[in-house]
């Protein structure tokens, strides 16, 4: 099953390094660690091969792609050996790279969107294309009465003002070309009632937002831990410091605020109950692609007893998060073969704030995800 995989903010550092990857598992240079899809219960015929992937994207910036996964060696993100190794495999996808579209209205840009999605399709003879958002976070937009119907959306969207944040007006142009679409950011994408009824109309599938890769991915452990032991967690607070683009674009208020929020959700909807405590997140350009967070919880037992719970991680983003850039199009690519259409809520084991999760317990996620994709491999033959 050939799979386009289109990357909106191509060049960035989760992009490169997700296109690297796959371009090294594909050439058996590398092995899978951190692909979920590749553990033995997610394994199965209903997902594309590496070997099928097929990159492209769009991005603001112009910087060659090999010169990015050169400038990730150097920060310790990618081996450099790989990027030697795959230098003309890169070249191949910088060809597949487009400037993200600009002037005109923004049904005018959509619409160059939607025809460069279905160039790729046509052009590399590709039985679909996942579009995948891992561009800069946005801030959360301010309210518009077309964001609640799709024939008034539309009829806005040809008027002079933007009606759309970047990432729901690629994913209206996402469904107008007929792929799918996948958030990895905390950005709207298609959490929009008009979008859903865009989705619905054309048959298709998407799911977000915001990639579980750090801090939450442990809450997501932990707090079930106290909820099921029946601990009284009196407060959790977090310190994030964060380096990269990812830090300079949370350096920004309401980015900031959108990221915390989705952050956040994760305590208050596993214990019951918001404790005390606040996650703050501070850009330090010195850490570079890496990102640590300290956290203290402090809870009580029996009787009342206080006690607490310290924890540190170190992790680099790009490294945590590109294979489940890869996992994600892939699931999303079989859900769509097999006539899923909607929010694909049993994916939100990959979110901080997954579309309709039903549970932030990491367990709980992980049984759905693996019964989910059993069933698309059951309906699979080759």
């Amino acid at each position: 099953m050939r799979t386009g995989v289109w990357l909106v903010g191509a060049r960035g550092s989760v992009a490169t390094t997700s296109i690297v990857g796959a371009l090294a598992l594909r050439a058996g240079l590398t092995g899978p660690t951190g692909c979920v899809t590749e553990l033995p219960d997610l394994r199965g015929p209903a997902l594309p091969a590496f070997a099928d992937l097929v990159f492209g994207g769009h991005d603001v910036v112009a910087c060659p792609l090999t010169k990015r996964a050169e400038a990730l060696a150097t920060a310790g993100v990618v081996p450099g050996r790989l990027v030697d190794a795959l230098a003309g495999e890169l070249a191949g996808v910088e060809e597949e790279l487009r400037p993200a579209p600009s002037g005109g209205t923004q049904a005018d840009r959509i619409d160059a969107v939607a025809r460069d999605l279905t160039a790729f399709r046509d052009g590399h003879r590709l039985d679909r294309v996942v579009v995948v958002n891992v561009s800069a976070t946005e801030p959360a937009p301010a309210a518009h009465p077309a964001h609640h119907d799709l024939a008034a959306l539309r009829d806005a969207l040809a008027g002079p003002a933007d009606v759309l944040p970047p990432s729901s007006a690629y994913a209206y142009a996402a469904f107008t070309a007929g792929c799918p679409y996948v958030d990895f950011t905390p950005s709207t994408g298609a959490r929009l009632p008009a979008l859903a009824a865009l989705a619905a109309e054309r048959g298709l599938p998407y799911a977000g937002h915001d990639g579980k890769t750090g801090e939450t991915l442990v809450k997501s452990v932990l707090a079930p831990m106290f909820a099921m032991r029946n601990l009284a967690v009196r407060s959790w607070s977090g310190l994030n410091l964060l380096g990269g683009g990812d830090g300079a674009t949370l350096a920004e208020p309401a980015a900031n605020a959108a990221k915390v929020a989705s952050k956040q959700r994760v305590l208050g909807e596993t214990l019951g109950y918001v404790p005390q405590g606040d996650t703050r997140i501070d850009h330090v350009a010195e850490l570079g692609d890496f990102k640590t967070a300290w956290d203290l919880v402090t809870f009580a037992g029996f009787l009342g007893t206080g006690m607490r719970m310290e924890f540190t991680w170190h992790g680099c983003d790009s490294a945590l998060a590109a294979p489940l850039v890869l996992d994600l199009a892939r699931i999303t690519a079989a859900a769509h073969a097999a006539g899923r259409t909607g929010p694909l809520t049993e994916l939100a084991f990959f979110f901080k704030d997954g579309i309709g999760a039903p549970t932030h317990s990491l367990a709980e996620q992980w049984t759905l995800l693996r019964d989910f994709v059993a069933g698309l491999h059951a309906g699979t033959t080759r």
